[in-house]
């Protein structure tokens, strides 16, 4: 088998839908590669945002943009910067309480430190119990309960003072 045969051949494995070819003639063996073009999957899903977090960030941008006298919703807008927010670490439905019949979680007011559970999150009907990584106390609840979340979402506003 000569060079021209073998660019031939090279051309039709990179022209069909063949991965490989080999072919043999006597003590002559030849082995044709095709490259796979491995695409890494990503999959991404639109984040959706409940209705208290899409209108938290457009009150502190209203008394940013215009200058007024101080109100109470321009203090609050400056109050949210203190908090520390608690975000959902998955994709999955929240509640705050572990069944129908039981108390909440925590409730505005409450008082949490580390370890403390703070709502559920269902993921592939696993209830996942999320815990608090700080110490304070609860400001908001930003999750209406039975209501899907996204990964990050903020779920709760702590005041850590």
């Amino acid at each position: 088998m000569d060079i021209k045969q073998v660019q031939e051949l090279i051309k039709l494995v990179s022209k069909s839908s063949l991965s490989e070819l080999t072919i043999e003639e006597g003590d002559f063996k030849i082995t044709l590669k095709q490259k796979e073009d491995v695409v890494p999957q990503a999959y991404v899903s639109a984040p959706v945002m409940a209705a208290p977090v899409a209108v938290a960030p457009a009150p502190s941008a209203v008394p940013a943009a215009a200058p007024v006298a101080s109100t109470p919703a321009a203090s609050a807008a400056e109050d949210t910067s203190k908090y520390i927010t608690i975000k959902s670490p998955m994709i999955g439905t929240f509640y705050r309480k572990p069944s129908p019949d039981k108390p909440l979680y925590v409730e505005v007011g409450d008082e949490i430190v580390p370890g403390k559970v703070v709502c559920i999150i269902e993921a592939m009907k696993l209830f996942n119990e999320i815990e608090s990584e700080v110490k304070g106390r609860v400001v908001k609840v930003l999750v209406e309960d039975q209501s899907p979340v996204e990964y990050d979402q903020p779920l709760f506003l702590v005041d850590p003072s």
